[in-house]
């Protein structure tokens, strides 16, 4: 059975993003959300997004509350914030495991398929 994981790594501090606030939307079906949490300690969520039933091939779309998580770790940063929200896009075309990571600072992030 297919499932949907994320975790999120701030590389400005060199450590995990504990409290990123994150929601998951299935592009175009209402879009809207089906699946939200906060990362825990190893900034990662407790469980996943989506799996077994509510798991289908698709599109969709994670996103990363980023501006909130800085300004909760004291940063001092312009406001405007750069990033703000983090949208990351992607489809699903297969049932597996689709593991979604943020590697995430104040000024740019990264993401790929990870396992």
């Amino acid at each position: 059975m297919g499932r949907l994981t994320t975790h999120v790594l701030d590389t400005s501090m060199g450590r995990p993003a504990k409290g990123l606030r994150v929601e998951l939307r299935r592009i175009g079906e209402s879009d809207r959300v089906i699946a939200s949490g906060t990362t825990n300690s190893d900034g990662r969520l407790d469980g996943p997004l989506l799996e077994k039933k509510e798991f289908k091939t698709g599109t969709y779309e994670l996103a990363f509350f980023a501006g909130d998580y800085f300004r909760s770790t004291g940063l001092a940063a312009p406001k405007p914030l750069f990033l703000d929200v983090v949208p990351i896009r992607f489809g699903v075309s297969e049932d597996g495991h689709y593991h979604v990571p943020l590697l995430l600072s104040p000024y740019g992030y990264s993401t790929y398929r990870g396992s």
